[in-house]
């Protein structure tokens, strides 16, 4: 992977858009103290994805943009785009069309960062993984920093150790083995998640089967009480039909009792009222 060109615009002195074409063979920058050298290399870092505001020389990542001076008004963002030359196709398979494409860090004050790789939003993850497949990156020994010389004479084995794969291109391979590993140990977490949730939904599904099996005897004992009832109302319902029809028949019994007795009533009127109509003959 070459680099092309560095465009920085707001990024700390750099207020005006500036332009860093990198030619083939040796490229450099000479100047007086605090004319930006430092700022250009720390450009290159924070593009590839670096995200420690002591890397960048500041206490917060918003330090790096252009904070303004006397005459010069302060920027609400910054931006550094990378040219790469991809003309051997070593880029991830969603950016390995074109010969040249551009990647792309943007940070806006109070809204963080924003990548973009020939012009697709991606994460940071994403960028860090391109440069780590090229054996490069924010963290690379090859980005000499001030003061790293001295770092890189006294490091430690570890450091060491990844200044050799580095040089030997597996860089990124023990990059993507750490983010496998992760993956790995969040499957491993996610599965004693699952183990846990089946232990409570056995417990659940034990609790649910003796509730279903109290609910089947309380509908058979409903459906014996609902028959009982039926039967204790038919019962009643005989009972009072039999009194019906008897007190129906005693009804007839006492009209036809009525009937006579008042025929008889009748007669004896008219008995008395004969006997009346004999008597003062009698009399006289």
């Amino acid at each position: 992977m070459r680099f092309d060109r560095l465009r920085l615009n707001g990024f700390k002195s750099f207020v005006d858009p500036t332009d860093l074409v990198i030619r083939e063979g040796l490229t450099g920058v000479v100047g007086p103290n605090g004319c930006g050298k430092s700022n250009l290399l720390e450009a290159l870092r924070w593009v590839m994805g670096e995200n420690r505001p002591t890397a960048m020389r500041g206490e917060g990542m918003e330090d790096v943009i252009f904070a303004g001076t006397t005459r010069r008004n302060a920027r609400a963002h910054a931006e550094v785009s990378l040219s790469v030359d991809n003309r051997d196709r070593l880029a991830p398979a969603g950016f390995n069309e074109d010969d040249q494409f551009d990647i792309t860090r943007r940070i806006t004050r109070d809204a963080g960062s924003a990548y973009k790789i020939a012009g697709k939003d991606v994460r940071a993850r994403d960028v860090q993984m391109l440069f780590a497949d090229a054996s490069t990156g924010a963290h690379s020994p090859a980005l000499v920093r001030q003061g790293q010389i001295s770092e890189l004479i006294s490091a430690k084995p570890k450091s060491r150790r990844r200044i050799l794969e580095e040089a030997a291109g597996i860089s990124g391979l023990y990059a993507r083995r750490h983010e496998a590993e992760l993956k790995l140990n969040g499957a491993e977490g996610n599965l004693t998640r699952v183990d846990d949730t089946l232990d409570q939904l056995s417990s659940q599904a034990a609790t649910l089967a003796r509730q279903a099996r109290a609910a089947a005897k309380y509908r058979e004992i409903g459906a014996a009480l609902r028959l009982a009832e039926g039967l204790l109302l038919y019962r009643r319902w005989s009972d009072a039909e039999a009194a019906r029809l008897a007190a129906a028949q005693a009804l007839s019994e006492a009209v036809k009792a009525a009937g006579q007795a008042g025929a008889a009533a009748d007669a004896a009127v008219l008995r008395r009222t004969e006997t009346e109509a004999a008597l003062p003959p009698l009399r006289e």
